[in-house]
């Protein structure tokens, strides 16, 4: 079965989205069934490139007080977890730099370093917290 692909020229997108801007048609619903458009979000595509966006409708979520709460609370838990991962990042970047000040006076480099004592920075982190 061939399917039959539809090209709609400037000139009528521009009169579907002039008349609907001025009020010829109350819904896009009604201007896209006046002439026969068959895809139900081609006439509102037309509007967003031609037109005025307002005249699309509008969505509006209703949530209840519990779901307003339960949002709040994650993204206050996103902030948070956020600041975590910055603070391990810096800690990170810190005993990086502490390894390779110690290595320099000691007159090595860290991969050697580590190999001979056979740590890694895990390991440095358990042996501080006392793990």
């Amino acid at each position: 079965m061939e399917k039959t692909v539809i090209r709609y020229s400037e000139a009528l997108k521009h009169q579907v989205v002039d008349e609907i801007e001025g009020s010829k048609f109350s819904t896009i619903e009604r201007a896209r069934k006046a002439y026969g458009i068959k895809g139900s979000e081609t006439v509102r595509n037309w509007i967003l490139k031609y037109g005025d966006d307002k005249l699309l409708p509008r969505k509006v979520r209703i949530e209840t007080l519990k779901e307003q709460n339960e949002l709040k609370a994650a993204r206050k838990r996103i902030r948070e977890l956020e600041a975590a991962v910055a603070d391990a990042h810096i800690d990170y970047c810190l005993e990086r730099s502490y390894l390779r000040v110690a290595c320099e006076r000691m007159e090595t480099d860290p991969d050697t370093f580590k190999k001979k004592h056979a740590m890694t920075l895990s390991d440095i982190r358990k042996k501080r917290r006392g793990m």
